[in-house]
């Protein structure tokens, strides 16, 4: 009965228990609720709170005891926004905007049709494009000027990009424009193989002037151990006595007054006449720092490589090669370009080996061999009254042999400007026609008319002129009204070879300046000091 009752008591208190647990737990939760209430929250927002929370207090007994709740769900503000809208508006641009341009352009894609994946070169280049690639043959039959067109417009894209033309292979070109200015600087035009012209007067046309043309670039360079052949013995065929003639002709005289025959040409492919325009074989215009070194420029229908309106050119380790008796075939021409730097060449020609031409400034042209041709001249300059300015220019260091002229200066009747500041030095001559020339009566022509006016000459210095020579040592023919002045000749040391030419004395024509030392053979003829109707330079004159 004892054990009964303190079951039954037990059940009582447990009963007990439970019921004051329950008064408890309401208790606690209309205290959080009256707490919430006297926060600074408005009513509205309360309410709408206040249901938030209570569903989910509901949800919570629903299924059992009640977890701890969150302690941002026990703040009465309004909840933090998500993440994203906490941000600007304006959405964060991906990371790679934020990072800096490359220096150098990338790569084409090589998912791209047109462009080729590009392949490295051992020039140390970002990118080479193979002609090869670009649908060219190299069969020297095959025409490939447009598998070279469309090299160039993909190379052009590529800062420092190669365009390669491989050796063992040869391509016939016909005449093509590698011109900018959209092209990316520093291309490397790559010869390893051999470029030959067309042959066919139908490639022509009418009056094409240049072969391979490169214009408007900077930086662009022409290397490698190729071959450019113009081929152009079928145009020296054509109206070979209509050409211009060197006006220094006139002074050789053979002893059997025999005449110099054209080449033999071959013939051109359709047997048909080529156009009277004969094109130069290489052209640079209106470019910045234009490089050609180590190639061969040979057989040019005109002239072999030019450069006009230039600046930074270079030149060195150049061969040029075409007959010596090939009308009007200059090796290197230049005009109006400045800062010009060519060295360590060959040059053999049917003329000037180096022609400087008006607008030229800062030329320097050393270690170069010549021959044969009608050696290294300035001008023909004034030509049809124009106004002609050369300075600043620096030949030394050359070899000659076998040809025409030696070191000339030569301007036309009735031109003006000046040429000054000039200096040949250590020119070693053999068998040289006319070592030395100053021609102020230049004509291509069988005649022509005097004038007055001329382009002034004036600082212009020879020394250590040494070799031997087959007609004259020294031509000195200057303007009546403006003679050369400032002339002056330092160990000048020519000897004579009497071989098929009349021998002549030396020959000066107000012509003043000053012998440093004496000269052999003497050259009594320059008159020393100034001469005393010499004028003051006028605008006319001045450059």
């Amino acid at each position: 009965m004892s054990g009964f009752s303190f079951r039954g008591f037990s059940y009582m208190l447990l009963i007990a228990f439970l019921i004051w647990s329950s008064n408890f737990e309401g208790c606690i939760a209309r205290r959080g609720k009256h707490w919430r209430h006297n926060r600074d929250v408005s009513p509205s927002l309360y309410k709408k709170k206040g249901k938030t929370y209570g569903n989910g207090h509901n949800k919570y007994h629903g299924g059992g005891s009640k977890p701890k709740p969150p302690s941002h769900k026990t703040t009465p503000t309004l909840p933090k926004p998500p993440s994203y809208k906490s941000t600007p508006t304006i959405p964060k641009p991906p990371p790679y905007k934020n990072t800096p341009p490359p220096t150098y352009p990338l790569p084409p894609k090589e998912d791209t049709p047109s462009t080729p994946s590009p392949k490295p070169y051992n020039g140390g280049h970002s990118a080479t494009f193979n002609v090869l690639d670009f649908g060219a043959k190299g069969d020297g039959k095959s025409d490939d000027t447009k598998a070279f067109e469309s090299a160039w417009a993909e190379a052009c894209k590529v800062e420092a990009s190669t365009m390669l033309i491989p050796a063992d292979y040869v391509f016939y070109v016909g005449p093509i424009s590698f011109s900018g200015p959209y092209c990316k600087s520093n291309i490397v035009f790559q010869v390893d193989g051999t470029i030959v012209a067309p042959t066919s007067p139908n490639v022509w046309g009418k009056g094409i002037l240049q072969w391979l043309e490169f214009s408007k670039l900077v930086g662009i360079t022409i290397q490698g151990n190729g071959v450019i052949d113009g081929r152009g013995s079928v145009w020296w065929q054509d109206n070979p006595y209509d050409n211009p003639i060197d006006d220094e002709e006139k002074l050789i005289v053979p002893l059997n007054h025999s005449v110099g025959v054209p080449p033999m040409p071959i013939q051109s492919e359709m047997g048909g006449k080529m156009p009277y325009i004969k094109p130069t074989a290489v052209r640079f215009y209106g470019s910045f720092s234009p490089t050609v070194t180590g190639i061969t420029i040979q057989n040019s229908p005109q002239c072999h490589l030019k450069f006009d309106n230039c600046n930074g050119v270079l030149v060195h380790d150049v061969t040029i090669s075409s007959p010596g008796d090939s009308p009007n075939t200059d090796g290197i021409h230049l005009q109006n370009s400045k800062d010009v730097l060519i060295y360590g060449s060959s040059l053999a020609c049917g003329d000037d080996c180096i022609s400087i031409q008006t607008g030229c400034s800062n030329v320097y042209i050393h270690n170069v061999n010549c021959g044969p041709g009608h050696g290294i001249s300035i001008g023909s300059l004034g030509k049809d009254n124009t106004r002609a300015c050369v300075s600043n220019i620096t030949v030394r260091d050359v070899n000659m042999h076998n040809t025409m002229n030696g070191v000339r200066i030569k301007t036309w009747q009735g031109g003006s400007g000046s040429v000054q500041g000039v200096l040949f030095s250590n020119i070693q001559l053999s068998e040289v026609q006319l070592p030395i020339v100053i021609d102020q009566f230049y004509c291509d022509k069988r005649s022509c008319k005097n004038q007055t006016s001329a382009v002034a000459l004036a600082g212009i210095n020879y020394e250590r002129i040494r070799g031997t020579y087959t007609v004259k040592p020294v031509h000195f023919a200057c303007s009546d009204s403006l003679p050369c002045v400032d002339v002056s000749l330092t160990t000048v040391e020519l000897k004579p070879v009497q071989e098929q030419y009349h021998l002549y004395d030396p020959f000066c024509w107000q012509t003043y300046g000053e012998l440093k030392t004496p000269t052999l053979p003497p050259i009594a003829c320059l008159q020393i000091g100034k001469p005393s109707n010499n004028r003051i330079q006028t605008d006319h004159d001045l450059c």
